[in-house]
Parts: C-alpha cells; structure tokens; sequence
C-alpha cells in the first residue's frame, strides 16, 4: 500500500491555508505551522474568514472537513510537526516597511524550521521574495541552523505561487507554475510535490529567474494599472467613458489593458516595486518606468478626493464637514482582505481634509472608527458616497432609496463601474 504523503506548510495565511487545505483535499496529511495563537486555535476549530470556495462548497466547509477525516491540523510547534513530516512548504511572506522589505518573519521561520530540519528533507519556498533571496538568505540560514548542506543532505527549491484571493483552490490546480531548485533532485523533489496538487504544466528554470519573474508579473500588471489611470484622467478631460473606451480598445487580440480603479491594493502588486528595488540597486540598474507607475497609482487615492472635492462645490459643498459614505474596503472586489488597501488611503485622506467617513464593507471583519454595520448607517445624511470596492451585497442595492437617504445634493462618485446610469433625475454621478 502506498504510504501517505506528509507535509508541513508554513505561514496560515491567504495562501498558506488554501494550498494546506488543497493538498488534504487531495489525500496528503498536512500540517500547518503559525506563529499566532488566535489564528491556530481559530483553525483548529473550523474557523477562517477567508472567502475562498471550491465546487460549491465555502473554505471553512473544507477546513471542517480536513479536521474530521483526520488529514488536516494546525500547531505552532515545528518539532511537533518535525516528527511526521519530510516535506515544508514556506509561505511566510515578506511584508514591506517604509519603501524596504522587512525579513523578520521570514527569517525566524527559516531559523525555526532549520533546527529541526532532517537529512532528506525537502524544503520548497513558495513566497514572493527579493531576488536572490533563496539562495542567498534562506540556503544559509537552514544550513548553519541545521549543519546540513542543501543539495546534498536536504533538498531546496523555488516556486512561486501564482494565486489570485477568491480563486486560490482552482488555481492551485490549473496554474502552471515555474520551478528552480539548488540541484537537479532538489527539482525532481518539487516538481514530484508540487504536481500532487498541481495539473498545470510546471516550467523549470535556475531559482533567481524564477524568483524574478514572479516579481515582474506583479510589477507588470502594476505598470499596466497606471497606464490606464493616466488614460482614464485623458478620458474625463474629453468627455469620453473610461470603461467604453478600455473595451473598444481590448477588442484589439494583442491589446490587454486593465480597468482604473480607486488604486492598487493587496499583498502582491503595491509590493512588487519593492522587492525588486534592492536587487536592482544591487545592480545598479535603474527602474525608473516602474517606480513612476508605482507612484502613480499610489497618487490615485488623492486624486479620487480632489474629484470629490471638485463634485461637492459644483453642489455648494465644502468636502470640511461634510459626511461621506463609502462603500468597500477591501482590497479588491469580493475579498475581505484589507491589507494595503486604497480605500483606508481615501480614508485618511478625507479624514485629514475634516470629512466624516462612514465606511461599510460586510466582508471585512477588521474593526475602525469609520467603519459601520449597515447600508442605511453609512448613506443616511450622507452628503457623498464613494463606491470603492465591490462585494456580493452590493449587488442588490436599491439606489433610489439609498438616494433618498443621503443628504440633499448629494453627489456620487462610482470607481468601480457598478453603480446604474437610470438613476434618479437630478442625481450627480461620476465615473473615475
């Protein structure tokens, strides 16, 4: 009988638990590692906020189902951990502090995995890093920690995972990957694991590129997002639809532009910029295009605040005082990820300017002063709203009373293309 396959993976986290739980799901024993007590106990009792799905079935379906057949668990103890497995997953991330990636977590789950590390183990990092980072910061921290030598007692390799937040269990199916390791078994290794979950086809190359071209595919899409921004702020000017003119334009086969928005957000694209900046100073190469589209979308926020300004005094308003409704806070549409969100910089803006924000986003289970319980609370007296972020409940919005509720006067911004043209006669709607 073929023995079952074990692993640990480490960080819990918007990638670490799907891909734990896509790898149950499987029929592999997973055991997940984290730091944080609240989180481990939460997950050992069937619980995650996370809003990802798989077959008509929600993320905390799986998760309940993984701990009672036994195939799932998870400990903050890695000896524990060390004791049934051969094979580590790391998607312990790199956050970024003030413009600079700050390795702290990832460095201490290197130190504690390599105390515990044992000849023939496989070690497969799957964060997004700085280039150079595996071989230059993790290899030596696992070898001096365990007295092993990668490539030769255990086996190291690279993967980036390529998820999007929302479609994480189909995607880690469907996504071709690519894959470096220090050495040619430490790749069969990988690949051997990595195909356990993954159908897609897995390209292989040596661990640097592979760790840059992960940066780059965010950093793309970031340079594309301005782009589009600076034709969105040429659109206005001319009095032509943003969104029109974006679909007219993609019906090209080899034109693929993004949609505007209230910024970018998240863990992956606003970071991007900096994990390959220290490299590329490194170098002494220079990235001047990217650093500008990472300014300009960080510059969208503001913008978004002076349009609302603009729109409140062609209505006799002054945005000092004035109550504005938001309706997102999410990073992205349908997500209650609010890390490195824009709607928290539109916030501060306002805030900062002497507006009142009254903030609703259901799927965010994150608690701030402007954030609200309902629809009604948010819009009642508002003198504006601002439509940041799409989620289910969004949908079904009955505009015409939410209009009624909000202050006379009242103007709408729409970043998000969501909010219907046949509204009420006399209603103020503009689109970013």
């Amino acid at each position: 009988m073929e023995q079952q396959r074990t692993l640990a993976v480490l960080g819990l986290g918007f990638i670490g638990l799907p891909l734990s739980l896509s790898y149950a799901m499987h029929g592999a024993k997973v055991i997940g590692i984290d730091v944080l007590p609240g989180l481990i106990e939460d997950i050992n009792n069937g619980i995650t906020h996370h809003m990802e799905s798989y077959q008509g079935r929600t993320i905390r379906d799986i998760l309940k189902e993984q701990i009672a057949a036994g195939r799932f668990r998870a400990t903050s103890d890695y000896a524990e951990a060390a004791r049934e497995v051969d094979t580590y997953v790391i998607t312990v991330g790199i956050p970024i502090k003030d413009g600079e990636p700050d390795f702290r977590a990832l460095d201490n789950c290197c130190e504690s995995l390599g105390s515990v590390l044992k000849r023939g183990d496989t070690v497969i990092v799957r964060s997004t890093v700085v280039p150079g980072t595996t071989e230059g910061r993790i290899k030596p921290k696992l070898e001096e920690k365990s007295g092993l030598k990668a490539g030769e007692d255990f086996y190291l390799a690279y993967s980036s995972e390529r998820i999007a937040e929302g479609r994480a269990f189909e995607e880690f199916i469907s996504m071709p990957l690519a894959l470096g390791g220090v050495n040619e078994a430490s790749i069969e290794k990988a690949r051997d694991v990595l195909s356990f979950v993954t159908k897609a086809e897995i390209t292989i190359s040596d661990i640097l590129t592979v760790e840059t071209a992960k940066v780059i595919e965010n950093i793309q899409r970031d340079v594309n997002i301005a782009m589009v921004q600076q034709f969105a702020r040429f659109a206005e000017k001319a009095g032509i639809d943003t969104f029109e003119l974006i679909r007219v334009a993609n019906t090209h086969k080899r034109v693929n532009l993004l949609m505007p928005g209230p910024g970018v957000g998240g863990y992956c694209l606003p970071n991007a910029l900096y994990y390959l900046r220290p490299k590329a100073r490194e170098l002494g190469v220079a990235i001047d295009l990217l650093e500008m589209a990472r300014r300009i979308n960080d510059e969208v926020p503001g913008m978004l605040v002076d349009m609302l300004e603009s729109a409140l005094h062609v209505q006799g308003k002054e945005l000092t005082g004035s109550t504005i409704a938001m309706l997102g806070l999410a990073m992205k549409d349908y997500s209650n990820d609010d890390r490195i969100s824009p709607a928290h910089d539109i916030v501060k803006i306002l805030l900062e300017r002497g507006a009142k924000v009254r903030a609703w986003d259901p799927a965010v289970k994150s608690e701030y002063d402007y954030k609200v319980d309902t629809l009604e609370e948010a819009v009642t007296g508002a003198d504006a709203l601002l439509y940041v972020t799409a989620q289910e409940e969004f949908q079904s919005i009955d505009w015409s009373k939410t209009i009624e509720l909000m202050a006379d006067g009242a103007v709408l911004i729409d970043a998000k293309n969501r909010i219907p043209r046949d509204l009420p006669a006399g209603t103020k709607l503009y689109r970013i």
